[in-house]
C-alpha cells in the first residue's frame, strides 16, 4: 500500500489562506521526472532538505499543490491525473533564500513546469473540530529546542502495508498506527490534526489552544484499524477494489472520537467554510529539464 507524504512536511505551517505574494523566489535550478515504478510501488515517500539541496521523491502533483499554497490534500481539487501519477523533484535554493520559502518556490515551479492554471473558491465541510475533552489531559510536552542550535537537516520518511503505517517527520517528530494502537512523538496538536484526517472520514481542525509539542498513545479498536487504513491509501491516490472500499461504507469515526478522550482530547462534528483550490488546466508532462 503506498501512503503520499506531502503534507507532512508542510504540517507544521499549515495554513488556510491561499494568498499569492507578488513576488515569488525561486529555485537556482530543479529537475522533475515521473517516479520509477518499482519505487512507487515498495510503499513509502521521502523527502531531504540540506542545506541547499532539496529532494523529494514518490509524491504527486496534488501533495505539490497542496504543499505549495499550504493546504491540506483535502482542499485540492483537479482531474484525478493529479492525485495519481507521481513526481520526483531535485533542486537547488538560490544563495540566501531560506527553507521557510520553498512553497513560493514550489509555486513558481508548478506554474513554470507544468503550466499549472486554477482558481480559489471557499467551500463549506462538514468537519471535525479537535478539542479539549472533560478528562484530565494525558500528553507529555516535550521541551522545546534549544535557542540558537544548528538546524539540523530534514528528513522525511514515510512507509504504509497492511501492517500498519510509520512516518518519520523529522527532527525528533515521528508517528505510527498499528493494530490497536496510534503512537505520537514530538507532535504539535495542529500537525497531529493535518496528519490525523488521513484516517477520518472528514477533515480535521485544530481548536485545542495547546501551543507545545507533545508525546503521546492511545489504543484503538481493532475493527477499526482496517478502515483506518483504508481510508489512508484512498487520501494518498492510491486505487483500491470496490470490496476493500465497501469497508468504509456506513463507519464513522466516533470511535477514533472516543479513543482520543484516553488522553484527554476528543473530535466535535461542525460545519466550516474552508478555502480550496480547483485546478483547471496543468501539464501531465512537465517542460523538460
Amino acid at each position: 500500500m503506498r501512503i503520499s507524504k506531502a503534507a507532512f512536511l508542510w504540517a507544521a505551517s499549515v495554513s488556510l489562506a491561499c494568498a499569492q505574494p507578488s513576488a515569488k523566489p525561486e529555485f537556482e535550478v530543479a529537475s522533475i521526472r515521473a517516479s520509477a515504478p518499482e519505487a512507487v510501488g515498495q510503499g513509502g515517500a521521502g523527502v531531504h532538505i540540506d542545506g541547499a539541496q532539496v529532494r523529494i521523491g514518490g509524491l504527486t502533483l496534488r501533495d505539490y499543490i497542496a504543499l505549495a499554497y499550504r493546504l491540506k490534500i483535502s482542499q485540492v481539487f483537479g482531474p484525478d491525473w493529479i492525485g495519481s501519477d507521481r513526481f520526483d523533484i531535485a533542486a537547488t535554493l538560490p544563495e540566501g533564500n531560506k527553507a521557510g520559502q520553498l512553497p513560493e518556490m514550489f509555486q513558481a515551479l508548478l506554474a513554470n513546469r507544468f503550466q499549472l492554471k486554477y482558481h480559489n473558491e471557499k467551500r463549506d465541510y462538514p468537519v471535525y473540530a479537535l478539542v479539549l475533552a472533560k478528562g484530565p489531559l494525558k500528553l507529555k510536552e516535550v521541551p522545546p529546542d534549544e535557542a540558537g542550535k544548528a538546524p539540523e537537516p530534514i528528513n522525511v520518511t514515510a512507509g504504509g502495508s497492511v501492517a500498519g503505517i510509520s512516518v518519520n517527520l523529522g527532527r525528533g517528530s515521528s508517528y505510527s498506527l498499528a493494530p490497536g494502537r496510534f503512537e505520537a512523538k514530538k507532535l504539535s496538536m495542529a500537525v497531529f490534526a493535518g496528519n490525523l484526517e488521513r484516517f477520518a472520514d472528514r477533515p480535521i481542525i485544530d481548536m485545542t489552544g495547546l501551543t507545545g509539542e507533545y508525546d503521546f498513545a492511545f489504543e484503538l479498536n481493532p475493527d477499526d484499524f482496517r478502515p483506518m487504513l483504508i481510508r489512508s491509501a484512498v487520501a494518498a491516490g492510491v486505487t483500491l477494489p470496490p470490496e476493500a472500499l465497501r469497508v468504509l461504507d456506513g463507519n464513522s469515526s466516533a470511535s477514533l472520537s472516543d479513543a482520543l478522550q484516553q488522553v484527554g482530547l476528543k473530535l466535535d462534528s461542525r460545519k466550516a467554510p474552508l478555502d480550496v483550490i480547483v485546478v483547471d488546466s496543468a501539464k501531465k508532462t512537465p517542460s523538460a529539464n
